[in-house]
C-alpha cells in the first residue's frame, strides 16, 4: 500500500480497524507473544543528542551510570530473564560504537549468553561496521536491535549527530550478514499521523524480523520532559494496526512505555491489534511492568 492508501485506513472507525488488522495477524501468526528481555551492559555518558535519551550527555537526566558490567553479571541476567518466561535476551550498551578491549569484552558476553540452553541472544551495540558485526554473529547474536526511531522527515527534530540514513544502512548491513533485524519506532515525540505512516513504509521496505513499538516515556531533563500529551493511547493503537497492515509478517513487539502510557485495557486491545511480542522486565534506565502483568497479558493473547 501506498501512503495515501494507510493515511486512509489510519482514519476508519477505530473497531474496523483493529478488526482489519486483527485479520491479517490471525492469518500470519498463532496466538503466541514472544518474550524478550534487555540488560543495560553499559549505562550513560553518549555522545549522541537523542532528545528522549537518558544517557545522553547533551540531556540532564538523573541516571547511574556505570561501565561494562561483568560477563557473569550479563549471564546471571540472562538465566533470571529465562526463569521468568523470557526466550530472548539481549545485550544493550550506550554510546555510538563500541572497540579495543570493551567490543572483545561484550564478544565474551554474547558467547556466555548464547551458551544457555532455550535462549537466544541479541544485541543493540550502536553503529558497527561489517567486520564488527561478523565478529557478533560468530560469537553468537541472532538477532540485532536498531531502531529507526521516527520518520525520516522528522528525524532531524530528535537527533543532529547521526542521521537517518545512518540508522537505515546500519539495519541493512545487518540483514546482509545474516543477522535477523529488531528495528522500532518511538511514538509520542511530537510527529504527526503522516510521520507514522512513513515509519511504516520504511520499515516495511527494510523487512524486519521484528518492530519494538516504544511510546515515549518523557524523562525529566530531557529535552522531551513534558511530552506526556503528544499521543494519546488510541493513536498507539491505530499506529500498531497500520505497522500490522503494512508488515502482515513482522512481529511487532510491546517495548518501552507502556507501563506510563497505555491502560492494561488498551494493552489488552493492541494485542488484537498486532502485538505478539513483549519485552519483559525492566528497561535501560527506567522500570518496566511488573512480570504478573506481563503473563497475564500472555494468557490473554493465547485466548484471543
Amino acid at each position: 500500500m501506498d501512503k495515501q492508501e494507510l493515511l486512509k485506513l489510519y482514519n476508519l472507525e477505530l473497531e474496523e480497524l483493529v478488526s482489519k488488522a486483527e485479520k491479517i495477524t490471525k492469518e500470519n501468526f498463532n496466538n503466541e507473544i514472544e518474550v524478550c528481555s534487555i540488560i543495560s551492559a553499559k549505562t550513560g555518558k553518549c555522545g549522541e543528542n537523542c532528545k528522549y535519551c537518558s544517557q545522553s550527555i547533551h540531556n540532564h537526566a538523573d541516571i547511574v551510570c556505570h561501565p561494562l558490567l561483568s560477563v557473569e553479571e550479563v549471564k546471571q541476567s540472562a538465566l533470571k530473564a529465562k526463569e521468568n518466561g523470557a526466550t530472548r535476551f539481549c545485550i544493550v550498551t550506550s554510546g555510538r560504537s563500541e572497540s579495543g578491549e570493551d567490543f572483545q569484552k561484550i564478544l565474551e558476553m554474547i558467547k556466555a549468553v548464547a551458551s544457555i540452553d532455550g535462549i537466544h541472544c541479541c544485541a543493540s551495540l550502536g553503529l558497527l561496521n561489517e567486520e564488527q558485526i561478523k565478529q557478533i554473529k560468530d560469537a553468537g547474536v541472532e538477532r540485532f536491535n536498531h531502531n529507526i526511531n521516527t520518520s525520516q522527515n522528522y528525524h532531524a527534530h530528535i537527533c543532529t549527530t547521526h542521521k537517518f540514513e545512518d540508522r537505515i544502512n546500519t539495519v541493512k548491513m545487518i540483514t546482509k550478514n545474516g543477522i535477523e533485524a529488531c528495528t522500532g519506532v518511538i511514538l509520542g515525540m511530537g510527529e504527526t499521523r503522516e510521520d507514522r505512516i512513513d515509519m511504516a513504509l520504511s520499515l516495511a521496505e527494510l523487512k524486519p524480523k521484528t518492530v519494538p513499538i516504544n511510546v515515549l516515556n518523557p524523562i525529566t531533563g530531557t529535552p522531551l520532559e513534558g511530552f506526556e500529551d503528544k499521543i494519546t493511547e488510541e493513536e498507539v493503537i491505530r499506529t500498531i494496526c497500520i505497522f500490522r497492515i503494512a508488515m502482515p509478517n513482522t512481529i511487532l513487539r510491546y517495548a518501552g512505555g507502556r507501563k506510563t502510557r497505555l491502560s492494561f485495557e488498551m494493552q489488552k486491545l493492541g494485542l488484537r491489534a498486532g502485538i505478539n511480542g513483549m519485552l519483559s522486565g525492566d528497561y535501560l534506565t527506567t522500570d518496566g511492568v511488573d512480570i504478573m502483568q506481563d503473563k497475564e497479558l500472555i494468557k490473554i493473547k493465547e485466548e484471543i
